[in-house]
């Protein structure tokens, strides 16, 4: 079809057609280049593994050696042979992924005369799980059904003894499921490219307090501030401060999946342009700059008698101890150089960290 196609783009062509109508059409001269530029056209709609892969037979077309192909573009002996038995060289869409969903996919067996049957169990015994309905439907019916067939039933009908509250159970893991994993991100080494957020809970004399924390994840520039309460307002409010602190030079941010970062700081983190990305539930170590950051906050300056209950006591001495950690601290992850001398140089420290630092907007 690709042939085709550039055949007549040629004859409809006027220039083509002084150049081939005189002459006559020549077999080698004319129709072999018409099949390369269909060939090169084909390799262009493929996708980026199917070009890579190309690339890996062209190697090795031209140097007849597997095992120098495969040191050359670092791939096992077996994954070359796989797509070199599958490369067909008139349809390049050979080295393509293919298709993963089943040819059969499984369908619900399950008659007109059970589904009701369940239905009027169900509604009887709305309190009883799948598991115990499926038990009573054997010893009434005489016939053993799954309890698979049970809870489809009840989520097609929605027999729930309290509606409202399972839809929103059902949202919330549907939205659960849309959430950008850290996982998903290829960090890169750039200062602001990701930074790292984390809320620690102080608890003094039944009072609780929020420290809302953020480490660079690369340069390991910081900021703390403290609330009263974690809220997605107060949240946003530190987001403001700390996109003041980077002025402005922010990609993407991390955080857990807590209340405090959803609502009114995922608005502005949509309205200032950011990507963010959720840790795995239950796995802090998909943050775990972040949980060094505060340990180090709590060993170094909570610990030696510095907290306060008081925001506007307490913020001021937090702000001062920031300063210090990102401009005299020495890290060990960066070569015993301080986070402002790693990120910007010495010789040219930005004036914008120190002013942030201690001036952070009320």
């Amino acid at each position: 079809m690709y042939l085709i196609n550039m055949v007549k783009r040629v004859f409809l062509d006027n220039q083509g057609r002084r150049r081939i109508l005189p002459f006559g059409f020549h077999l080698v001269e004319d129709l072999v280049p018409l099949y390369q530029m269909a060939n090169d056209l084909k390799r262009n709609q493929l996708s980026k593994q199917a070009k890579l892969r190309l690339k890996w037979i062209d190697f090795y077309q031209k140097t007849k050696n597997a095992s120098l192909t495969c040191r050359h573009f670092g791939i096992s002996r077996q994954l070359f042979y796989y797509w070199l038995k599958r490369y067909d060289p008139s349809n390049l869409k050979s080295l393509e992924d293919r298709e993963r969903i089943p040819k059969r996919k499984r369908k619900r067996e399950i008659t007109p005369e059970q589904e009701m049957r369940i239905v009027n169990l169900r509604k009887r015994y709305l309190r009883y799980g799948k598991e115990k309905i499926a038990l009573i439907y054997q010893q009434i019916y005489q016939e053993k059904i799954s309890s698979w067939k049970v809870q489809k039933v009840i989520e097609k009908y929605k027999l729930y003894y309290h509606p409202q509250k399972t839809a929103k159970i059902a949202r919330k893991r549907k939205k659960a499921l849309r959430k950008k994993r850290i996982t998903e991100l290829k960090k890169k080494p750039k200062t602001g490219f990701l930074v790292c957020l984390d809320v620690i809970v102080i608890y003094w004399q039944g009072l609780k307090r929020y420290i809302f924390t953020a480490i660079d994840y690369y340069s390991k520039i910081a900021l703390a501030y403290m609330y009263k309460s974690k809220s997605s307002l107060n949240a946003k409010d530190f987001l403001e401060k700390l996109y003041y602190l980077f002025d402005g030079k922010i990609e993407n941010l991390q955080t857990d999946n807590g209340s405090e970062f959803q609502g009114m700081f995922e608005k502005a983190v949509q309205e200032l342009n950011l990507e963010h990305y959720f840790n795995r539930i239950k796995t802090p170590k998909d943050n775990s700059v972040n949980e060094r950051f505060n340990r180090t906050l709590k060993e170094e300056f909570l610990q030696l008698g510095n907290f306060h209950p008081d925001s506007q006591v307490f913020n001021p001495k937090l702000g001062r101890w920031i300063e210090e950690f990102n401009f005299k601290r020495p890290h060990e992850a960066l070569g015993y150089k301080t986070p402002i001398e790693f990120a910007c140089g010495k010789s040219q420290l930005s004036k914008m960290y120190s002013s942030c630092t201690l001036e952070i907007p009320k």
